[in-house]
């Protein structure tokens, strides 16, 4: 069935469905990608022996902050959220696989725990700060 310009309500909604307005799907992707990265970095953490990362609000609401701010920082943080997705999932399971045949990964474990922490950083940097006493506290 093809729609045409005039099947959309306002605000880019299909009128006969009741679809969400466009780009939702994206962000949405975006907030179950680093979620996805922030349950990998807890088992990381846990293989390198480090008790995990506290998940504070600032973290858990990166996506949504970084959706309000748009422009150029969320397609910054887009492509991050893919580079870190990129070196956590390989790295994820083959820390998985040397524990898995009775080696201890937790060197391993660690430096890919670092790496995460520097990249999640550096993204949490392009949200708008939402702290009244001043930068986010970054864990």
């Amino acid at each position: 069935m093809a729609t045409t310009p005039s099947d959309y309500a306002a605000g880019g909604t299909l009128a006969t469905s009741g679809r969400a307005q466009f780009g939702m799907a994206s962000s949405s992707a975006m907030g179950m990608k680093w979620s996805a990265l922030l349950d990998a970095s807890a088992i990381v953490a846990t293989l390198a022996g480090l008790a995990p990362a506290p998940l504070t609000a600032e973290i858990r609401a990166f996506p949504a902050a970084i959706r309000s701010q748009g422009g150029a920082r969320l397609d910054l943080a887009e492509q991050g959220i893919e580079d870190m997705n990129a070196i956590m999932e390989p790295g994820l399971s083959a820390l998985l696989a040397v524990h898995a045949r009775g080696v201890n990964p937790a060197a391993a474990a660690q430096a890919l725990w670092q790496e995460f922490c520097a990249a999640r950083d550096a993204l949490m940097a392009l949200a708008p700060q939402t702290s009244a006493t001043g930068p986010m506290r970054r864990t």
